[in-house]
């Protein structure tokens, strides 16, 4: 079976890769194409108008084939070929990106061709490179400075000329952003009770403002943001990309609820689902209500769980339905990561009348009955579950019209390529909702596939994002933050603790500096004073992102170094050998080597589907893939490295060395010096015991190693601790949490917690100090590992303490964070930032201090 996570960009490249090409582009001209082939498709255009481009690989006909779609993603036909044959290789050789419009040329009614402007972008260095490739064509590049220019209909070049009568993007932009001021400050504030005779827990004042607006977006008739008709017909057109139609666009009914994590967004759902089940209004009694009905495949086998002969409220009559039929009962389909999974179940328990809602889960041995599914209020299933049903046609999730998906964790399809998003992104729904605290973690672009799932049209097109939105903001530009905050006004509800009225008890982060101990400090600038030599090499050749994954390895190091030596191999001197490999195709003992340290970290990811590596493999050019990741990608004509763009086949990768089972000899702490960072761990935590015996702690490192390294300390100094890492079992985990949430006197006060069994979905309240060994790469993953504490439900004031190492790359790193946070922080202000996506070349000199 493919891999959940397999990532295959409908364009051809890599997302990772895209963002780094873009954020450097510049408007090169462009030139004048046909669009052919009309007559055989459905998508039509009308007036001056953007369309999309979207090159086909793989098509049988052309490989050099780039399609082209209309704002509804429809196909309206292809480039014609002889200027397909020049601008498909500058595409596919990651030079150039390329925008499209229709002009204005209404005399021109051609019926099988249509004109269109192709606007081209590069980074400087290249311009000379594509100017030569398009000059020995037969296409003609109009640049800036040539008479025929300010024919250009791009809104780049619109808005430079302030073209009078017309108005710009960023006009546009501003009209729906002043009109959402007007009517969506209103919407936010109406509190809104939710019916008692299901949910039974009282809710927070910012829990009924946020089930006003919840249900204020689910009940709309508005036409869509951007969308506006036409005085004295009925004609509807979007003032963003002059696309026209005579059907009045769908209402958008939903949005993403991005409050801030902790805030009691779970029960908030549950009441909107409550405020639309069948019946609700009814003045259904208490002792009405049957017993709590849960059903699952895997554990009934097919057994009948729900009872029988009794009333199910307002479905006597219900009309059950397949496909584009109105369905007669009103099922919601909730999509959430398995770790929290049972959450789901245990916030129903706790908030909702017994009885109250109809629960199927979908997950395991699981029904294939459309009709049994449309008879449940809710059912739950999980992301990989939708994966695994991507390419069955008869999967039941796939033909049911559900009246409402609500994806939990949303955040967790930032990459639109992967198995798991395109399955949520193709399911049927009236209303959609994407819940996430943490919308943006990497940058801009992970909201490009939220956009995707709630179909919000034009955004939810890839080269409409772009060209809207992700360049500007990739070159700095204030006006793409601008329209982002637009974007996120229009469709998004968010607050966070310190804005809300919740009452949490308050949170303080500190950071703790460490100093180093002699001998840490010598290895620790012995390693880094060769690092900077490699990398220097690198960037002196311009090869800095060919040799990603090197560098990573590199970094890895110093950090753990930071940690703990023994987390190091004893000899560094190989180690530094090893990231000289250049072409490793005859060292595959290096390759491996670099693998094993990559294999310590859990906060990278595959370049192709931006996600934690799964079976890792290493090419011979020291790149690090998904293992079914880059064999998917080798299959192509002429298979290269992604990255480099090396010529690859299966006999340059490598496979990563087994995990060992056991704890390996070097990492010990018995008859070695305590490291610097585990001794300023233990003197908090015996602090933290002299000051209250009953304070619970939570320890968080990205290393599973550095966990097994802390028992010993922690056992010599009488603490009670329990560990949670991914290695353990759905099981295990939650036997592990209830055991730390156990209040006795002798239940356990410090949790040894690895990033990737405790980002979400867990709930540590018994704790009420967090203490991070290391820095993250993403700030919103250091936020999730707080939040696990400081949450609905605590009781007592939360410390947080970060421990970092003085003049180190972990000082750096903070700085790194400081920009992903400004960016998360202003998508929803009104002031400018810039977007920096992902870790590029300056940031690498940045940690590096070169």
């Amino acid at each position: 079976m493919d891999d959940p996570n397999l990532a295959e960009d409908e364009e051809g490249s890599f997302p990772s890769e895209e963002a780094e090409t873009e954020s450097e582009t510049f408007l090169i001209g462009f030139v004048i194409v046909n669009v052919v082939g009309l007559q055989h498709y459905s998508g039509t255009v009308s007036g001056r108008e953007m369309v999309g481009l979207v090159r086909e690989p793989l098509n049988p006909y052309d490989p050099n084939a780039i399609k082209v779609q209309n704002t509804q993603a429809l196909q309206v036909g292809h480039i014609e070929r002889a200027s397909a044959a020049v601008l498909a290789p500058l595409i596919d050789a990651r030079l150039v990106t390329v925008e499209a419009i229709v002009p204005n040329l209404p005399r021109i009614k051609h019926r099988y061709k249509l004109p269109c402007q192709v606007h081209i972008f590069a980074r400087p260095e290249s311009f000379s490179r594509v100017r030569a490739a398009v000059s020995r064509s037969p296409l003609s590049l109009i640049s800036d400075g040539d008479a025929s220019f300010g024919l250009s209909e791009a809104a780049a070049v619109k808005e430079k000329r302030n073209a009078k009568g017309a108005r710009s993007v960023d006009e546009v932009f501003k009209l729906v952003g002043a009109e959402e001021d007007r009517k969506g400050g209103r919407r936010k504030k109406t509190a809104m009770e939710p019916p008692r005779a299901f949910v039974k827990t009282e809710l927070l004042a910012h829990q009924k403002e946020g089930l006003g607006w919840l249900v204020a977006r689910e009940r709309t008739e508005e036409l869509p943001p951007f969308w506006e008709q036409v005085q004295g017909g009925g004609v509807y057109v979007n003032v963003l990309t002059n696309y026209q139609t005579n059907a009045r666009p769908e209402p958008l009914r939903g949005g993403i609820f991005a409050d801030d994590m902790g805030l009691g967004k779970t029960l908030t759902l549950l009441s909107l689902i409550a405020v639309n089940t069948p019946g609700y209004g009814d003045n259904v009694g208490e002792e009405e209500v049957e017993e709590v009905t849960y059903k699952s495949g895997k554990r009934a086998k097919g057994k009948r769980v729900a009872s029988q002969g009794k009333k199910r409220r307002g479905n006597d009559n219900v009309s059950l339905s397949v496909g584009n039929e109105e369905l007669g009962v009103k099922t919601t389909l909730i999509v959430c990561p398995l770790t929290v999974f049972t959450t789901w179940i245990t916030q129903l328990d706790d908030h909702t009348r017994s009885g109250s809602f109809k629960v199927y889960m979908y997950y395991g041995e699981r029904t294939r009955d459309v009709r049994e599914l449309q008879s449940y209020d809710i059912v739950l299933t999980t992301y990989s579950t939708l994966a695994t049903e991507l390419d069955e046609v008869d999967s039941p999730i796939k033909m049911i019209e559900w009246y409402r998906v609500i994806l939990d964790e949303a955040h967790l399809i930032k990459n639109v390529g992967a198995r798991q998003s395109k399955a949520v992104i193709a399911l049927k729904a009236k209303r959609r909702w994407a819940v996430t605290g943490t919308p943006i973690q990497n940058g801009s672009f992970d909201l490009f596939s939220l956009m995707a799932f709630l179909k919000f049209e034009p955004f939810s097109i890839k080269s409409y994002w772009q060209r809207l939105v992700q360049n500007s903001l990739n070159q700095g530009n204030n006006r793409g933050l601008a329209r982002l905050q637009v974007l996120m006004a229009t469709i998004s509800l968010r607050r966070i603790k310190e804005n809300s009225l919740v009452g949490l008890p308050p949170k303080t982060l500190e950071t703790c500096y460490v100093e180093l101990l002699t001998e840490e400090r010598d290895q620790y600038d012995h390693m880094e004073v060769e690092a900077k030599t490699v990398l220097r090499d690198y960037i002196s050749v311009g090869s800095l992102m060919h040799n990603y994954s090197t560098v990573l390895s590199i970094i890895l190091r110093l950090r753990q170094i930071c940690d703990d030596m023994a987390l190091c191999p004893s000899d560094i001197k190989s180690m530094l050998s090893a990231f000289k490999i250049g072409d490793a195709s005859n060292k595959p003992e290096l390759l491996e080597k670099i693998l094993s340290v990559l294999q310590d970290g859990d906060d990278f990811d595959c370049p192709i589907c931006i996600s934690p590596p799964v079976d890792m493999v290493i090419t011979c050019c020291a790149h690090l893939y998904c293992r079914a990741c880059i064999l998917k990608a080798i299959k192509r004509p002429n298979a290269n490295c992604p990255l480099c763009r090396r010529p690859l086949s299966q006999s340059d990768l490598f496979s990563a060395p087994q995990e060992p089972s056991v704890l390996p000899d070097n990492v010990s702490s018995s008859g070695k010096t305590t490291s610097s960072k585990v001794s300023a761990l233990m003197r908090l935590l015996k602090a933290s015991r002299s000051e209250n015996s009953s304070t619970k702690s939570v320890v968080f490192s990205q290393f599973r190693k550095m966990l097994l390294l802390l028992e010993e300390p922690l056992k010599e100094a009488g603490f009670r601790f329990l560990r949670l890492d991914g290695s353990m079992t759905t099981k295990k985990r939650a036997e592990v949490i209830e055991k730390f949430q156990n209040p006795g006197e002798d239940a356990p006060t410090v949790m040894l917690a690895s990033l990737k069994a405790s980002g979400a979905g867990i709930n540590l309240t018994a704790a009420s100090r967090v203490y991070l060994l290391e820095p993250w790469w993403n700030p919103a993953v250091e936020e999730q590992a707080m939040d696990r504490v400081h949450r609905i439900g605590q009781t007592e004031d939360v410390k947080v303490v970060r421990l970092i190492v003085k003049n180190s790359i972990e000082e750096r790193i903070l700085k790194l964070q400081e920009r992903k946070k400004e960016l998360a922080r202003e998508a929803f202000r009104r002031k400018s930032a810039t977007d920096r996506s992902q870790m590029g070349a300056e940031d690498i000199r940045i940690l590096m201090s070169l």
